[in-house]
């Protein structure tokens, strides 16, 4: 059987740094600090849960969750990602797809993507490299209704069910949920950043408490948390492959700069 030997969440959006400078180090500090735990861990293939911006679905393709499966990935290229090819997994991906539908998910299989920056961006801090096998997870949370955090949570259970049970001996997986936190997106509240939510949202999962991730409503998320706080739902699929296990707050930052709450967390995974 194969284990989960490593498992983090961060948020992914990058913006100028100009007069931020301080905060926008500490930032990319924390999320290197993630990815040295990571390679730490010596992954066969990391699975990064992420929500496409409107780049690869479309508001006329309406595709809540989505694997994808290729053999290499390109960058879509957008907030400055190199366009770099790196490598995915798909015998993996392909056979999680399968294993999904024996647990009440219907996978949607996607090949002809182009990762975004919710992807892209933090994989290229992560993924030094680019040398790990990369599957991605799109929990898309743009579409409407978006994939709630109960769902997800109970994907990253059966993600960590098919990582147990159906892969090979010995294989070693990294699970990375990016998005979030706070901020609205084209709203009256645009801009605004609710560090308060963020922090308490943070505390649960560090102290094992991030099964209560899939108590989020919708209606919850929203108010406290804006449009883009529902990206939260890629955090839940994290706590779903973790269980009960604690971790640390690597960083967090109010940056209203970038109209955002941007955190990080590194889970502390038991004979890891």
């Amino acid at each position: 059987m194969g284990k989960i030997v490593s498992a983090a969440a961060t948020s992914h959006t990058f913006g100028v740094a100009d007069g931020v400078e301080a905060q926008a180090q500490r930032i990319f500090d924390g999320i290197d600090r993630i990815g040295q735990a990571i390679q730490a861990s010596k992954p066969d293939v990391i699975l990064i849960a992420t929500s496409d911006h409107l780049v690869n679905f479309s508001l006329d393709f309406q595709i809540p969750l989505a694997v994808g499966i290729s053999d290499e990935w390109c960058p879509y290229g957008d907030l400055g990602v190199p366009r770099q090819p790196f490598p995915g997994h798909r015998a993996f991906a392909t056979e999680l797809v399968a294993f999904a539908a024996t647990k009440d998910f219907d996978l949607v299989a996607v090949e002809n993507v182009k990762p975004d920056h919710g992807l892209a961006m933090p994989n290229a801090i992560i993924n030094r490299g680019m040398n790990v096998p990369v599957v991605p997870i799109y929990i898309n949370t743009v579409m409407t209704p978006a994939p709630t955090c109960a769902r997800s949570f109970a994907l990253g259970k059966a993600v960590r069910a098919f990582v147990e049970t159906s892969r090979p001996a010995r294989e070693r997986v990294a699970v990375l949920a990016t998005g979030g936190l706070s901020h609205w997106i084209c709203l009256p509240d645009s801009g605004r950043v609710n560090a308060k939510w963020d922090r308490e949202l943070i505390e649960r999962v560090v102290t094992g408490r991030g099964a209560e991730l899939a108590d989020l409503s919708f209606d919850e998320i929203i108010k406290d948390g804006g449009n883009g706080g529902l990206e939260m739902a890629t955090w839940a699929f994290m706590a779903g492959t973790t269980g009960a296990s604690v971790g640390e707050q690597v960083y967090y930052e109010e940056m209203a700069a970038w109209w955002t709450g941007m955190g990080g967390v590194l889970m502390h995974l038991d004979g890891a």
